[in-house]
């Protein structure tokens, strides 16, 4: 594999691989995309029906199909062309973007064929994820695994930065109908880049196992090991308690902050800038971060953030809080994420990354319906509020009952 200067002088290890360049520059695109969608979709489905429950809904229909769908899909993924398959999911999420575009433009959108692409968008992503998360192991040696990681959430979350502020603007001056279309096109860049790597031919391998047997040799390894069992317990509690309080920033901007669509960009906009610096510092720091330590320090820190954020009604403090927040969000996310990958056999990477999807976005439905809920009847503040709570609860058990976890270097 080919190194590049650049990666040399600043030793971010991964970026010496060609094939993980191409990788993170066609996801840094395309993802610049996702982030304009996902702004807008939050604020048409706002618009159609005024409801913070809708809102949340609609969310939760985009991850209901991983929820479903991915533990299966993870076997899948440790036997099939991973590229060919991420070719694949990405360009059927294309169509589904160009899908929203067309019913918008066109006058006919509902909310009944949002949610029905939502649910859609959601089953594809259930093969997507893991097999995106399980790709990048084979992109890079071992040894720059943890770097690769880091940089690609600073990749997403420098997506997470420039799309709701594109967003933003766009809604402003064009509606959220070019934001659709726009996403749909930029998964254009992820495609060419996967078919420009150079990567050994594919080889089958005869499988004795059942896809029944292949799951159920990912939970005995789950279960045989309390590092990665509190691990996948810690994501799913933060996916369901925590990460909703994204979903309710279109009603906490509006009715909470009195900002427009503008302030609504920039509010999602602060915790991408918090959380690509957090990456930034994992992808620079690489092996010195000791990072049973950091995920436990990095979850504290987001429950309480969050805490803080409900009671604040000021624009400016709200994006401080929020930057802190994504910082503290994405330290905990993609450690928990590289302990895992290091934690597991390769031959159950692909499985792995399912569970891994399945707590981290398969149950963003609960997450993200309990979050509506609890918004539509005590409000979105109390939400957020009761989220870090859990979340703060969830880190303490785990330090309490899983020292080992701590002492993870």
């Amino acid at each position: 594999m080919d190194e590049a200067p650049a990666a040399r002088a600043f030793r971010l290890g991964a970026l010496s691989h060609r094939n993980f360049r191409l990788f993170l520059l066609g996801q840094g695109i395309s993802l610049i995309g996702t982030w304009m969608q996902s702004v807008a979709l939050g604020w048409l489905v706002l618009d159609i029906t005024n409801s913070p429950f809708a809102v949340g809904l609609t969310q939760a229909f985009r991850s209901l199909g991983v929820l479903l769908f991915t533990v299966y899909a993870g076997v899948i993924v440790d036997r099939v062309d991973k590229r060919r398959l991420i070719v694949w999911t990405q360009a059927l999420q294309m169509l589904e973007a160009l899908a929203l575009a067309a019913l918008v433009w066109t006058g006919r959108v509902t909310t009944s064929q949002v949610l029905v692409l939502a649910l859609l968008f959601g089953i594809v992503n259930a093969f997507d994820i893991p097999a995106r998360q399980a790709f990048i192991a084979e992109l890079v040696d071992r040894a720059d695994l943890m770097n690769a990681i880091a940089l690609n959430s600073s990749m997403f979350n420098a997506a997470r930065i420039v799309g709701p502020a594109v967003a933003g603007a766009v809604i402003g001056a064009s509606g959220v109908g070019l934001c659709f279309f726009l996403n749909g096109v930029s998964y254009v860049a992820v495609i060419a880049g996967l078919l420009a790597m150079r990567l050994p031919p594919f080889v089958s391998r005869p499988v004795a196992t059942s896809a029944w047997e292949g799951v159920r040799q990912a939970v005995a390894f789950i279960r045989g090991d309390a590092r990665v069992w509190v691990l996948v317990v810690l994501v799913a509690v933060f996916s369901v308690l925590g990460f909703p309080f994204i979903v309710l920033m279109p009603v906490i901007a509006r009715d909470v902050l009195h900002t427009d669509a503008r302030g609504y960009g920039l509010l999602m906009a602060a915790v991408g800038i918090g959380a690509m610096l957090g990456a930034l510092g994992l992808a620079l720091r690489g092996p010195r971060v000791h990072k049973g330590a950091a995920l436990l320090e990095g979850g504290a820190a987001f429950g309480a953030l969050l805490v803080l954020f409900a009671a604040m009604r000021s624009v400016g403090g709200a994006l401080a809080l929020l930057a802190l927040a994504g910082c503290a969000m994405i330290v905990t996310t993609a450690l928990a994420n590289t302990m895992l990958q290091t934690l597991v056999p390769d031959e159950l990477r692909g499985r792995m990354m399912a569970f891994y999807a399945l707590v981290f976005v398969g149950l963003a439905p609960l997450g993200a319906f309990q979050a509506g809920l609890v918004a539509e009847h005590a409000g979105a503040p109390f939400a957020v509020a009761l989220g870090g709570v859990g979340c703060l609860i969830a880190v303490a058990l785990a330090a309490w009952r899983v020292p080992a976890l701590r002492h993870t270097a």
